[in-house]
């Protein structure tokens, strides 16, 4: 049974000050902390299929809630790509991210396809 509140809560617990270039491991173990397997993968960019499988289902992202998920496609110098879960105030990846789903200064200048993910269940 999917619990966002404990995903959420173990993401608010780890995630850091700055970037580890560790987003896909800790918002997929925040995931697994509230209930739900995902695959595992090595790149950020690749986990939208695994929530997929999971339960989660694809969204717009016109009203964003805590335990969604976002997915960031690559830019240059930062092949994984990104993933950042949004605790209902900001999105948290292996950091607390400050300035919304894009992580870093390059992401919000080139814009990169971004997907977002909901659990309903």
């Amino acid at each position: 049974m999917w619990q966002k509140e404990v995903a959420v809560q173990y993401l608010n617990e780890h995630g850091g000050a700055d970037s580890l270039g560790r987003c896909g491991e800790y918002v997929r173990k925040a995931i697994e902390a509230g209930g739900t397997q995902l695959n595992r993968h090595r790149r950020a960019k690749d986990y939208g299929a695994s929530l997929l499988s999971s339960g989660f289902v694809e969204i717009a992202n016109t009203v964003t809630r805590a335990g969604d998920v976002a997915i960031i496609q690559p830019i240059p110098g930062h092949p994984s790509g990104h993933m950042a879960m949004f605790n209902g105030t900001i999105w948290v990846s292996d950091f607390r991210q400050l300035h919304g789903y894009y992580p870093g200064p390059g992401y919000r200048q080139l814009r990169p396809p971004v997907k977002f993910y909901r659990r309903t269940h």
